[in-house]
This record gives structure tokens, C-alpha cells and sequence, in this order.
């Protein structure tokens, strides 16, 4: 299996002063999905209580689905590519205007539904443009690059682009493809999180801990990837067929062969490991908690949460939390307030998939209860990591 390399450019001659924030990708993406994060959360919270929800573009459910996965999950996306295309290809990528000019298109596609009486069309394609720009800047590195499989990720963004659309689409009135494009970009998203992390999950463990050897298995990553596959297009053709709950039960075991085989009970005194560890963990459980749902064994909503808040939520907060401190020159040590953050959201994960089916507590107050630990989470995570996105490196390496 490639991993991903982590070497650094040679220090500038004058360490850079004052404010960086356009330094390199991950720097206004990470703080742009860390301030979405908490406010999505506030906002969907006050909702529920409320009834009212500031956007007359979207319906409550399409707005909570589709900002969770093209705003803060994009802006999570956007900023790991933007700084590890970088580090792949040793080529450039957008920095200084251009990269403020992509942050100005992720953050009006957010804006615009709020504003009143604006065309729908302009909302629908501001939101829509942000995705191909986003191609356009990570395509001259990637094609350059020396490595193939690099490229891989230039289609996985063409089909979260085609999600988008299909959502926009129903939005516009001109086909009802709504639910198909939130499905798709759901999906899209897992598979790029499982491929994220078969290429840095054992890296990162063999690096930090001694001894470990995170055991490559080249017909394991076969079935996986089959698997997905198979389910993207199940979830697109079928959706909600029980047969297909043979799928579902298939890449939780296949993830559970991975977590055996990448384990090491050092992980768990490194929280920078076990929160990644984690997010797989829940992506494994969430695949079993699907496969029951679609044989009516388990709420559907609650299924499709164990993947959203806990595998996507969970990985995306240790990533963006790895990622920083790794490209700030900084020692992958979280502070107390971080480790606080990865727990209180491993606490939000189980009170908002598994304590509603136990009755212990009403549904909707799960839903507040989940959704505070989450916003504390990231008050906590905007708190400690803005000074360090928005701050020149320690060591004085450029980005």
C-alpha cells in the first residue's frame, strides 16, 4: 500500500510575520469547517426547538443533510486535498488570492440561501460551482504528478459534483433526485474516507508507535473497494432494499479486518491514533447498524447517523486536528482541551445513535443532548485551533 509521504520544504531565510490564513489549504478550509460545524449544530438545535429554520431555499431536512455534507464536510475535504496534493505531487497548490477566492465560493454557497429573494438558479449554481472549482485547482498537480493513483480523487470529486447537481436539481423543480444526491454524496464521502485512511492509518501507527507493523492485505483492500462500489450503486438503484443488507454487513466486516489487522493496544495512549481509530470503529458499526436497518431491525435514521456523526464527524475532527499541528511545525500532542473534544464527541456519537432506541431518554432530547456535546466539541476544537490556522508556522517552513 502507498502512504502518503510527509516531507517538508526548506525553511525560509525570514520566517513569515503576522496573519497567514491563505499560507495553504488547510488553513481557511479547516477554520471555515470548524466555525460551520459549530454553527450548523446551533442553528439545526434552535430549529428543533423553534420551528424555524433562517433559509426559505432548502426544507429543514435537505438544509441540516446538505450543509453537513457539501459545507462542513466539504470544507474538511477541500482543505486536507488542497495541503496534501502539495506534499504528493511537490507541486503547487492554490495559496495567497486564489485560495481566498475558492474560500469566498465555498462560503457564498453557505450565505446565499439565507439572503431573501434571490433567484433560485444563482443560489442553486454558486453552491454547484464550488466542487469543479475545486477540481480545476487540484487537477494540473495531480495529472502532473508522478503518482497514478493520486488521480483517483479528480473522479471521486466529479461524482460529488454530479451529487450536487441532483440535489440542486429537485431544488429547481426539474426532477425529484434530491434524496439520490445526498445518498451518492454520503457514500462518496465514505469511500474517501476509507481510502484516506488505508493510505495514512497505518502510517501514522507505525510512526508514533514502537513495534507496531499494521498488517497490508492486498485482497482485503479488493473487497472493500468492490464492496463499496456495489453499494453506491445498490443505494443509487434500489435504495432500501433488505437484500442489500448483505452488502452493508460486508464492508463492516471488511473495515472490522482492517481494524484487527492495523491494531495495537498502544493506539489508545495516543489520542491523535485512537481518535482516527475510532472513527473506523464507528464506520464498522455503522455498517452493521445499516445492515440491520434495512431488515427493519433498526431506525434507519439512527443507522445513517452511526456513519455521519460517528465515522465522518469523528475522523474529520481528528484529521483536521492531526493535520494542523503536522503542517504548523508543531508536535502531534493534542492539549487537554482536544483530547476533551475527541471524547465528548465519541459521548455524542452514543447518545445520538444508541440511547434512543433504549427509551432511557426521549428522542428529541437525544437529539439536543447529542447535538450540545457536538457544538462543545467544536467551540473546544475552534478554540484551541484557530491561533495555529491562522499563525505562521512555528519552525518558519513556508505554508
Amino acid at each position: 500500500m502507498s502512504v502518503i509521504p510527509l516531507g517538508e520544504r526548506p525553511a525560509p531565510s525570514q520566517p513569515p510575520k503576522g496573519f497567514v490564513p491563505f499560507a495553504l489549504g488547510f488553513r481557511p478550509f479547516f477554520a471555515l469547517a470548524g466555525f460551520s460545524g459549530l454553527l450548523l449544530m446551533i442553528i439545526w438545535i434552535a430549529y428543533r426547538h423553534l420551528a424555524k429554520l433562517p433559509s426559505p431555499y432548502f426544507s429543514p431536512i435537505d438544509w441540516h443533510s446538505h450543509e453537513m455534507l457539501f459545507g462542513y464536510s466539504m470544507a474538511i475535504i477541500a482543505g486536507f486535498l488542497l495541503t496534501a496534493v502539495r506534499n504528493w505531487t511537490g507541486l503547487e497548490t492554490p495559496s495567497g488570492k486564489p485560495l481566498a477566492l475558492l474560500s469566498l465560493l465555498w462560503l457564498a454557497g453557505r450565505l446565499l440561501p439565507l439572503a431573501p429573494s434571490l433567484p433560485v438558479w444563482l443560489i442553486s449554481l454558486v453552491d454547484w460551482l464550488f466542487i469543479p472549482a475545486l477540481i480545476m485547482a487540484l487537477a494540473p498537480p495531480l495529472i502532473q504528478g508522478e503518482n497514478r493513483i493520486n488521480r483517483i480523487f479528480l473522479p471521486l470529486l466529479g461524482g460529488m459534483a454530479f451529487a450536487n447537481l441532483l440535489f440542486h436539481l429537485q431544488i429547481l423543480g426539474a426532477a425529484r433526485t434530491g434524496a439520490a444526491g445526498i445518498s451518492l454524496m454520503l457514500n462518496l464521502i465514505l469511500l474517501l474516507l476509507i481510502f484516506v485512511s488505508g493510505r495514512v492509518l497505518p502510517f501514522f501507527i507505525e510512526k508514533a508507535v514502537t513495534g507496531a507493523t499494521p498488517r497490508f492485505s492486498k485482497r482485503r483492500e479488493q473487497i472493500i473497494y468492490a464492496l463499496l462500489m456495489l453499494w453506491i450503486l445498490a443505494e443509487l438503484l434500489l435504495p432500501g432494499h433488505a437484500l442489500f443488507s448483505l452488502l452493508a454487513l460486508g464492508i463492516a466486516l471488511t473495515q472490522a479486518w482492517r481494524i484487527l489487522d492495523w491494531y495495537h493496544p498502544a493506539i489508545w495512549r495516543l489520542p491523535m491514533l485512537w481518535v482516527l481509530y475510532s472513527g473506523l470503529i464507528w464506520l464498522s458499526i455503522g455498517f452493521t447498524i445499516k445492515a440491520l436497518a434495512l431488515l427493519g431491525l433498526y431506525p434507519h435514521n439512527l443507522a445513517t447517523h452511526a456513519l455521519t456523526v460517528g465515522a465522518i464527524g469523528l475522523f474529520t475532527l481528528g484529521m483536521m486536528a492531526r493535520v494542523a499541528l503536522g503542517h504548523t511545525g508543531r508536535e502531534m500532542r493534542p492539549n487537554r482541551s482536544m483530547v476533551i473534544a475527541f471524547v465528548l464527541m465519541n459521548v455524542a456519537i452514543v447518545v445520538r445513535v444508541v440511547i434512543p432506541v433504549t427509551g432511557v431518554i426521549g428522542y428529541e432530547l437525544s437529539i439536543a443532548l447529542s447535538g450540545a456535546l457536538w457544538i462543545v466539541s467544536f467551540l473546544l476544537f475552534l478554540i484551541t485551533y484557530l491561533p495555529i490556522l491562522l499563525l505562521p508556522r512555528i519552525d518558519g517552513r513556508p505554508g
